[in-house]
C-alpha cells in the first residue's frame, strides 16, 4: 500500500540543482526554472531534462528540438524565482535579464556559472512531464561558483 505522505517525504529528499532552461520557437524565446535534470551518458554526452507537458516551454522544445541549460550559482534564488511562473502569466521573463543566444538559438543567462546546449534526441511522454533526452552540442563556463540547490531555497518541487 502506498503511503502518500511517506512517498512525498522521500521523493523530496532526492537532491536537485536549479537551472534556467532556455527554449525557442522560431524567433520567440522563453525560459523556465528546471530542477529535474541529470547527466545520462558520457559518449555521446547526454542529459535528461523533465519538462511539464502543459507548459508553453514543453511545446517550444517539442517544436524546435533544442534547449539550453544555464547553471545558477548559490545566491541566485531570485533569478530562479523569476522564471518559475508560466509565460502566460508573466509575459517576457527575459525583459530585465541579460542573456545571449547560443548556437541553438536558445537563450543563455549571461550571469550564470555556465551552460550546455542540447539537441533533443529522444523524448518519453509519461505522466505529467516529458523526459527529454538531449545531446550536448555546445557548452561554456562563465565563472566558478557553487551550484544553487533546490533544498537551499526552502522550495519543494516533487513528491
Amino acid at each position: 500500500m502506498l503511503d502518500e505522505q511517506a512517498k512525498k517525504t522521500m521523493l523530496r529528499k532526492i537532491p536537485h540543482g536549479l537551472y534556467i532552461c532556455g527554449v525557442k520557437n522560431e524567433e520567440e524565446v522563453n525560459g523556465f526554472t528546471a530542477s529535474w535534470l541529470m547527466q545520462a551518458s558520457f559518449q555521446p554526452p547526454l542529459i535528461v531534462n523533465c519538462v511539464k507537458q502543459n507548459s508553453i516551454s514543453h511545446q517550444m522544445i517539442k517544436s524546435s528540438g533544442v534547449f539550453a541549460i544555464s547553471f545558477l550559482e548559490n545566491g541566485q534564488k531570485d533569478l530562479a524565482q523569476k522564471f518559475f511562473k508560466p509565460m502566460r502569466q508573466v509575459g517576457n521573463k527575459f525583459e530585465d535579464v541579460e542573456f545571449y543566444l547560443g548556437e541553438t538559438g536558445c537563450p543563455i543567462i549571461s550571469d550564470s556559472l555556465g551552460y550546455v546546449e542540447c539537441n533533443v534526441v529522444d523524448g518519453v511522454e509519461k505522466g505529467d512531464h516529458t523526459v527529454y533526452v538531449g545531446e550536448v552540442i555546445a557548452s561554456g563556463v562563465h565563472r566558478e561558483g557553487k551550484q544553487l540547490l533546490l533544498e537551499t531555497t526552502g522550495w519543494n518541487y516533487g513528491g
